[in-house]
This record gives C-alpha cells, structure tokens and sequence, in this order.
C-alpha cells in the first residue's frame, strides 16, 4: 500500500501541469485546489482500504486532470435547472408552477440587465413608489382602485390580515380552513398575523346567519378563502359571495377574498368552470382580493392585492410590507403578462393556457409522431384515454381529457426507463400507471418532444 500511495504526486506537482493550470484560469486557483484535494484525498482513501485493485488506482491517476475537470464542473453546474413536466399535472408546485414564455423574458431582459426606474419618477426627477409600474394597469384590468405586490399569496393574506385586523376577530367558515400547501394552514397565518380567528358555521354548513350573528365590536374582517386543493361535495352549503357583500356593507366590516389561483378572467375552459373569478369578486363588490401570481395568472411568483384604496394603503404602510416587496425583475415580468391579457392575447401567449387549451387531435397527433420513434428504438407504446388536472390548488377535482402515452419495454422495467428519465439531462419527470411508464404531452412542450425521444433513445442504446 505503501508504494502505491508514493506514487500519488504532491498537489504542487499537479498544479504545475498545462491542463491543471488552463483549469485555474477558467475557474480560480481556490476552487481547483480544493477539488485537486478532494480528488486525492478519495484515490488515497481507495488505496487504504484496498477496495481497488493497484490497476485501478494508477488508471485513477492517469484521468486525474479529466477527473478534476468533471468534479469542478458537477460543483459550478447550476443547482436550479430546466426540468420537463411529463406528469400531466399543468401547474405542478414541484417543477415550478406557471411556466414562463420565453417572449416574455426577451421582453425584460433590457430592465434586469441595467438601472431602471423602479422607484424613480422620471418625469419629477423625484422617488417614485414601485407599486405604480403595476396599479394603473391592474385598475385599468380590473376595475380596482388600488394594487400592491408581494412576494407569494400567503404573505399577501398576511399582510391584509396583520394590516387590517391585529388584535381583532376575523370571521371565516369552518369548511375554508384549509390547508394551503407546503403545511401552511389559514388558522395559523391569522395566528402568526395577531389576528384572532372566529370560526364560524360547520365543515359542511355554513350559512349567512352564522357570519350575521358572529358580528360584535371586535370584529375587523370577513375572510372568503378559496378552498384549495379539495372541494366539498353533498349536504354542503355556503352563503354566495353577493349576500357577504350586503352583510360587509350593512356592518362596515371589510370583505377580504382570498381567490387563491389567480384567475383574472372567465374563460370557455371546461376546467375552470367552477374556478374563483378575480374579475367577478371585484364587480361584486369585495373590499380587498388576494392571489397568486404563478398559477392561473400565467406569470412569476408573487401574490397581488387588488380593491379598495384606503385598504390597499393601509398593507403598504405596514412595517412588514418592507420584508414582503418584490423585485424589478418581478415587476417587469408581471407586467408584461399584464399586457397580454390587456391585449386579449394571454390565452394564446402564455404557456399555462397553451397546455389547458390544447385539443386532443393535437396531443394525439403529436402522441403518434412520439410513439413512431419510440418504437424504432426498441418501446411499445400505447395511446390510451386519460387526464390531466389543473394542480397547484386550482379547480380541484376537476380533470382534462387527455390521449395519454403509455411506454413499455421488454428490456426494461418502468421503474427503470422512469429512473433514466429523471436523471437525464434535462430531467424529466413523468409517472406510473400499471406497470407502464405514462409521459402526458399535455405539459410537455412541443419543442421537448425530440428530447423525450433522445432520452428513451439513449436508454436502448446502453
């Protein structure tokens, strides 16, 4: 052992070597040191425990520059990386929900790469408030007095409550406790607000006399929240939107919606039918409506709130709020999916739409063109009927219609070819059903359809 660890070089006598040296002027000397050392430190550690045999280890250290070279560049490789979304799930929270248009980040590149005016007005040559980039366009959108943005929807449901309601009660159904992902759960966000939460009704029951006779000087809020992720189905029933409306006004107590998704707009979409309207919440009169940006409103995260002026001032001015602001990249993105709805183009524009709206002649066809190069490399593959689902909290229990790609093989198990799939580069994420590997083109870009193949591809070929 002895005679094979005097034959692993000194870290000087490495770092002199041309290839090491063009690796430092890459990269920095720190970083290939600390890898050289890491990769002799392993090949010593080798020799110790005689795993490998003495061929092994010299072999080793002939590759050691294309071994430095492969470990610095797995260590300075992005963490955050393109993933394709097989699944059938269209804004699935694991990949990153709403998926953005590459005509959008063209659109912004100019403001994240220089100086911009996100607090200065040029017109007074004095601070301006980021909050303008936005509000003139979501009042002109929506109707609404008043905008701000924060950094996800929670905080903006925090920000209301925390704003609006501290130290007070805050009225909401039994049944819209829920849970809204990533164990977050309404009660404890009104706890962690200082608000105090007043149940009121049943899980299954809840009726406008309950809110009506909840109602006492300490009430400071009527909370609406959309129940996420699951729906009630049966002996259910809960006041309409209208009779709070009457109930806040009669009471002057403000109505708050949380509409959750983010759906600005009614559309013909089957799947949504059902799907909290920001739009029809404001025209009925809510005070304040929270969403998120990243699911049916088709851009980055961020939570938006909307309504009335004196009440939108009130969330800017808290202390928090500082903590909750988003970024000019932010801005520049969400107002740029703004315009397309301003256009009437987001339903063609904005990918999360493309995937909803897609026809299943055209995810079959694109299904068979699939499956043709499949079959070439060794895969059987079936189209069978199936469905996809909207995800990230958005009309739950409803599905979409959807031909599905069922894949097998006699060499491999679906186990296997799901495991190769999910390493490949770019990953892609897909799922199981029968002892089948299913792919769901429905969220799957038709650019990355060659991708799919090339990876089923390079799994035959091993």
């Amino acid at each position: 052992m002895n005679e094979i660890l005097r034959k692993i070089p000194s870290v000087d006598e490495i770092l002199k070597s041309s290839s090491v040296q063009a690796l430092i002027r890459e990269h920095s000397r720190q970083l290939v040191v600390a890898e050289l050392q890491s990769c002799l430190a392993e090949i010593r550690r080798q020799a110790a425990t005689g795993s490998e045999p003495e061929s092994s280890l010299d072999d080793s250290l002939a590759r050691l520059p294309e071994l430095l070279r492969d470990r610095i560049a797995a260590r300075t490789a992005p963490s955050l990386k393109k993933v394709i979304n097989a699944t059938g799930v269209i804004l699935h929270t694991n990949v990153g929900r709403a998926p953005l248009p590459a005509a959008m980040i063209d659109a912004i590149r100019e403001t994240a790469t220089s100086y911009s005016n996100l607090e200065y007005d040029t017109a007074t040559a004095s601070r301006g408030h980021r909050d303008a980039h936005l509000e003139k366009r979501l009042g002109s959108l929506l109707g609404c007095e008043a905008a701000t943005v924060v950094n996800n929807n929670a905080a903006a449901l925090f920000l209301i409550l925390k704003a609006l309601a501290s130290g007070k009660k805050v009225l909401v159904s039994r049944g819209e406790l829920v849970e809204i992902g990533g164990s977050f759960r309404i009660p404890e966000i009104l706890e962690s607000s200082g608000a105090i939460l007043r149940e009121v009704g049943t899980t299954n029951k809840t009726r406008l006399a309950d809110y009506r006779n909840a109602i006492d000087s300490q009430v400071g809020l009527i909370l609406r929240v959309h129940p996420s992720n699951y729906r009630m189905i049966g002996f259910t029933e809960r006041p309409e939107l209208a009779e709070l409306v009457s109930l806040s006004r009669e009471s002057a107590i403000p109505l708050v919606k949380d509409a959750g998704s983010g759906y600005l707009f009614r559309s013909e979409l089957p799947c949504l039918a059902s799907e909290p309207v920001v739009s029809d919440a404001l025209r009925a009169g809510v005070d304040l409506v929270c969403f998120s940006g990243d699911k049916l409103l088709g851009g980055p995260q961020a939570g938006l709130i909307v309504g009335r002026q004196p009440l939108v001032e009130r969330v800017r001015r808290d202390p928090l709020m500082r903590i909750c602001r988003v970024d000019k990249i932010t801005y520049a993105a969400l107002d740029w999916v703004l315009v397309q709805y301003a256009k009437g183009r987001h339903l063609e524009s904005l990918p999360v739409y493309r995937s909803l709206a897609a026809s299943t002649e055209e995810l079959r066809s694109r299904g068979e063109i699939l499956a043709g190069r499949l079959s070439g490399s060794g895969f059987t593959c079936e189209q069978k009927d199936g469905v996809s689902v909207v995800g990230g909290g958005a009309a739950p229990g409803e599905t979409i219609p959807t031909p599905l790609l069922h894949v097998r093989s006699e060499r491999f198990s679906a186990n296997t070819i799901e495991a190769h799939l999910r390493l490949f580069e770019p990953p892609i994420v897909t799922r199981i059903d029968d002892d089948s590997l299913v792919v769901d083109l429905r969220t799957v870009m038709p650019e990355d359809d060659g991708v799919l193949a090339d990876a089923f591809s390079s799994l035959a070929s091993r």
